[in-house]
């Protein structure tokens, strides 16, 4: 009977329940308990990393840094359209281009006329200004700042009767420079440094009619780009066209503008660069500078003068008493590499033979003094000659 043992068997347990009566029907096994984990395919151990977010870790970039970089690039391209924009309104706009002419025409004549510059603005437009009058100072031309409240105490003064002036605003109708207009000679060339490409439209240019309309648009306000109003984009256009207006100027002004900006800015790693040789003293190198090759002309090759001449600061290299410049270094040719110094002819002069000459002499002087020496027919005098000729056109 069901439910009893059977001699030899334990008890068999089934989830099977039985119902008493019922139609007899297909079982249906009970449903299969849920997996623990999908196993991964193949013989992954594990799911692979992402190769993207494992190379932002090895280049230690994080959200933050990444929204940081959009944000500054966004900036930095903003402003170079902006300035892509300035370039093209004034290679094809008639008034831009008739504003740059005349702004440049009427500064080069009033300095003609021992008259200045005086650049004239407020907030981030008169920081503009104090940059600008800097620029136009160290190339020359005579330029001062003039803050719009303090000309109105006083500062006034500093306006001369040939004198050209320059108002920075964005807006075209800041109140303070709009309340100096009826103290300043309306005779006197003004220049407006505005966003506005129209005088039309130009509150500042309706109170003075003849005013030369400088325009330093943007593309959109900033408050679209940036989401604030501050002077970002603006300020890098109005500097860039003050500084166009600098350079074309002096150019006209000085026959070198070169020179007069070195003259003017001695000082920094800027005068370091601008300042050129103008004595002996300026190129010479101490002879205790010039690094030895090798003890003995025996001992030193083509190729080993030809790599001292690398390795030294100055190019310059010795060998006992005698020394090589960086010119003979770098006449050695394939054929000389392999060839003891003793066989290669003119690389190495004699210090014997070297022409003494004062430390204040100047290289225009040591010139004529070698174009004359090489007229001797002394072949001692030739020997020297050619070697300091060859010193000089080293640093000419």
């Amino acid at each position: 009977m069901a439910g009893l043992s059977q001699p030899g068997h334990g008890p068999v347990q089934t989830s099977a329940v039985v119902v008493l009566g019922a139609s007899s029907c297909l079982a249906m096994p009970p449903p299969s308990p849920p997996t623990p984990s999908s196993s991964p395919p193949g013989d992954t151990f594990c799911e692979p990393i992402d190769p993207l977010s494992l190379e932002r870790e090895l280049r230690g970039d994080s959200p933050i840094k990444d929204q940081r970089l959009r944000e500054g690039i966004h900036v930095l391209n903003t402003e170079a359209l902006a300035l892509r924009n300035l370039s093209r309104l004034y290679e094809t706009d008639p008034v831009a281009r008739d504003g740059f002419n005349l702004s440049v025409q009427a500064i080069t004549k009033q300095q003609a006329a021992n008259g200045k510059l005086v650049v004239i603005g407020v907030g981030k437009s008169g920081h503009i200004g104090q940059k600008l009058v800097a620029t136009f100072k160290s190339l020359a031309i005579h330029a001062v700042f003039l803050h719009p409240t303090e000309a109105l105490h006083g500062d006034l003064g500093i306006i001369g009767p040939n004198d050209t002036l320059m108002f920075i605003t964005y807006s075209g109708k800041t109140q303070e420079l709009l309340i100096m207009l009826p103290h300043i000679d309306e005779s006197l060339p003004t220049i407006l440094l505005t966003s506005h490409t129209s005088p039309d439209t130009c509150e500042f240019i309706k109170h003075r009619p003849n005013t030369i309309l400088l325009p330093a648009p943007i593309p959109e306000p900033e408050k679209i780009s940036f989401g604030v109003s501050a002077p970002t984009t603006s300020t890098t256009v109005a500097l860039a066209v003050g500084d166009a207006i600098a350079v074309t100027a002096a150019k006209e002004i000085n026959s070198s503008i070169a020179v007069v900006f070195a003259k003017n800015h001695p000082g920094g790693a800027i005068g370091a660069a601008a300042r050129q040789p103008r004595i002996i003293k300026d190129i010479a190198v101490s002879w205790c500078d010039i690094p030895v090759a090798a003890e003995t002309e025996e001992e030193s090759l083509g190729f080993d003068l030809l790599r001292a001449g690398l390795d030294s600061v100055t190019g310059w290299v010795r060998v006992q008493d005698r020394v090589a410049s960086p010119g003979t270094i770098r006449k050695i040719g394939r054929h000389d590499l392999n060839k003891s110094l003793e066989e290669i002819p003119d690389v190495l002069m004699s210090k014997a033979l070297m022409l003494s000459l004062s430390s204040e002499t100047t290289i225009r002087q040591a010139r004529d003094i070698l174009k004359n020496m090489q007229l001797s027919p002394n072949d001692e005098d030739m020997a020297y000659t050619d070697a300091l000729w060859q010193r000089i056109r080293d640093y000419d």
